[in-house]
């Protein structure tokens, strides 16, 4: 039986965990975790998650202009969705009470939003549960390549926040992975990167490669050989990043939103228009993981070739 501590725990955990069902379809929805973690990190370096609608406009719109797939959407725009929706969560409050995405109430009432007062409290007595919170909502949206720069992003330190335990009810812990998908998927690219070639090793142990699921796995994408990818750290970063893509003839896309000034940057832009190739045998993405990355993850319109 859980103690009377670890009970108390879980009404949090889950209220913010529930975020997790703005997901439809496979299509991402990442606007209001992204402000619940920037509200998490507001409240561990400030001591109170209360954000003005004029600082959250600029910081939440980056956010989601980063982290969130590409739209064409504004950026303040975007950051007005989920400051003014979270409160149908129960999580969220805000100061003036003002329609559903309106910009201009917003603005004419310099409103602040934060996280509930008894959710802040509970936080605030129990800074391991703030860390597990902000552990629960990334596992929950994002791939690990991606968690540690959003969490950088919002103010938390990432080290910290990643190895905090999993303390999510049963009814919310996530899926389990396969644990040998990993060596399956580098053994099928031969241990090396599907994209530039890298195969480096220590002792005879694969070092720097990476096995990446092309739909995100945090995003119901499946433990199988048609849903990875070996890339080095390098592109696997990329390639959850959105800079990276492979079109439907299997070539590698390179993002117009990439820019680089120095030779080891712009060797990305070499890596457009090469046709993605594996051993005999070795099963290609699908082609609907392929789609989905295209559309909810790859940034903007792809270099010509």
């Amino acid at each position: 039986m859980a103690d009377e501590a670890t009970v108390g725990r879980h009404p949090a955990l889950a209220r913010l965990a529930s975020l997790r069902q703005h997901r439809r379809d496979g299509r991402r929805a990442p606007h209001k975790p992204l402000l619940v973690l920037l509200a998490l990190g507001h409240l561990a370096t400030a001591g109170s998650s209360r954000l003005t609608w004029a600082d959250a406009q600029r910081s939440l719109g980056d956010l989601i202009a980063e982290f969130g797939p590409a739209s064409r959407t504004s950026r303040v725009q975007a950051a007005a969705y989920p400051f003014t929706r979270l409160r149908s969560d129960g999580i969220w409050m805000l100061d003036h009470e003002v329609p559903m995405d309106a910009i201009g109430p917003l603005n004419a009432a310099g409103a602040c939003g934060q996280l509930t007062l008894n959710l802040e409290q509970v936080l605030l007595n129990d800074p391991a549960l703030l860390l597990s919170a902000a552990r629960t909502l990334v596992d929950s949206h994002f791939p690990r390549s991606v968690a540690p720069d959003i969490l950088t992003a919002v103010g938390l330190d990432p080290e910290t926040v990643l190895r905090a335990p999993n303390e999510a009810p049963d009814s919310i812990t996530p899926r389990q992975r396969d644990p040998k998908w990993r060596d399956l998927v580098l053994q099928a690219w031969d241990r090396q990167c599907a994209f530039c070639g890298f195969d480096g090793q220590v002792y005879g142990a694969t070092v720097g490669v990476d096995a990446a699921h092309v739909r995100w796995f945090a995003l119901d994408g499946p433990d199988t050989l048609d849903n990875g990818l070996a890339l080095c750290t390098l592109h696997h970063k990329l390639f959850d990043r959105g800079v990276l893509g492979i079109d439907h003839n299997l070539r590698l896309c390179v993002s117009t939103v990439y820019t680089a000034r120095t030779t080891a940057g712009k060797a990305v832009y070499d890596l457009h228009g090469q046709q993605l190739q594996g051993r005999p045998g070795t099963p290609h993405p699908a082609q609907p993981h392929i789609a989905w990355h295209r559309e909810q993850v790859f940034k903007g319109q792809p270099l010509t070739a």
